[in-house]
């Protein structure tokens, strides 16, 4: 009688090699005010220098999300993409859902029910002008929707093919596996904000069995079920707001400053800028890890165009020293 083999379902792999590594662009900071103000010319013709700029850096995948300047950065993009109908095709359109804001008396709340992903897709549609998403995702847990009925959700956009691919935002390894179990298809991107001034996925690793304890909501083993599983985590404010590569930060802490220097000083090492020393930080990590940046100055856009180079030169001490810097404790 020969042995049982057990498998693991067709849409979840085992075993995923390293994968190529790029650079999302995050377009939070298109679009104009955060309020109701309209959007004119100018907002249009920011997005389109900088929709330039960050392909010619090599980003082709651009992140939105509906609540992003109250739906105007997905508008002004879709303005775009009108303005230059062979634009759309060197573009991978991901879009976010899930969060209200200032909507029924509360400053926020979530809402994943499947007539509301359903409702919010149809209008992140009508805004990007484009007959599909190429990747939704989910932007943040809702306690109160079951999985099973947001899948249903998921499932029906694709199979009417207004959807490609799906994934998550700011969720840990066990809201993954309760999600893909409803799912035929598996979930492709979980984007949670990680940098090198927000270390605690690194802490919750190094940590462990140590008394250096850190207060964190990281769940542990999250980043390690993603890359198990094919899930590609993107990093959202990879650059920890410029705290580390030259923006004025008056109130910076000593471990920030002392920081800052090193990255100045590995990127004259290494011939390149500090933007792209603070995310081959990140993208060193055998996660295999993609930062979303999200500035709007397009010098600073291609500051970052170096960065997966710097990640395969940093070495193991570099990236350490970085660390014990950025901690301003020695490690365990």
């Amino acid at each position: 009688m020969s042995a049982a083999v057990t498998t693991a379902p067709a849409s979840v792999p085992t075993d995923v090699g390293r994968r190529a590594q790029q650079l999302v662009y995050g377009c939070m900071g298109l679009g104009g005010s955060w309020d109701a103000t309209p959007y004119g010319a100018t907002e249009v013709d920011q997005a389109e220098v900088v929709v330039r700029a960050a392909l010619a850096a090599g980003m082709t995948v651009f992140d939105h999300a509906d609540i992003y300047r109250a739906g105007k950065a997905e508008a002004v993009f879709g303005e775009v993409l009108a303005n230059d109908p062979g634009l759309r095709a060197q573009v991978h359109v991901q879009t976010k859902c899930g969060i209200r804001l200032g909507q029924d008396g509360l400053a926020v709340h979530y809402d994943l029910s499947a007539a509301a992903v359903r409702r919010r897709v149809e209008e992140s549609l009508d805004r990007l002008q484009v007959e599909r998403i190429d990747t939704l995702l989910l932007h943040r847990p809702d306690p109160l929707t079951d999985p099973a009925e947001t899948a249903g959700a998921l499932r029906a956009l694709q199979d009417e093919g207004l959807v490609g691919a799906v994934g998550v935002s700011n969720m840990a390894a066990p809201q993954l596996v309760a999600l893909q179990r409803h799912l035929p298809t598996p979930l492709t991107v979980n984007q949670l904000e990680l940098s090198l001034a927000k270390r605690d996925w690194v802490e919750t690793a190094i940590g462990v069995n140590g008394d250096q304890g850190v207060a964190s909501s990281f769940v542990p083993g999250t980043l390690e079920h993603c890359a198990a599983t094919g899930v590609v985590v993107q990093a959202w404010s990879p650059l920890a707001r410029g705290v580390y590569s030259g923006a004025a930060t008056p109130d910076a802490s000593p471990a920030e400053r002392a920081t800052a220097d090193l990255v100045r000083q590995l990127a004259d090492r290494h011939g390149t800028s500090a933007e792209s020393v603070v995310l081959g930080w990140l993208m060193k990590h055998p996660t295999a890890v993609d930062p979303v940046v999200g500035t709007t100055s397009p010098d600073r856009i291609r500051a970052c165009a170096d960065a997966a180079r710097v990640a395969e030169a940093l070495t193991r001490t570099e990236w350490y020293a970085l660390l014990v810097s950025a901690r301003g404790l020695d490690l365990p």
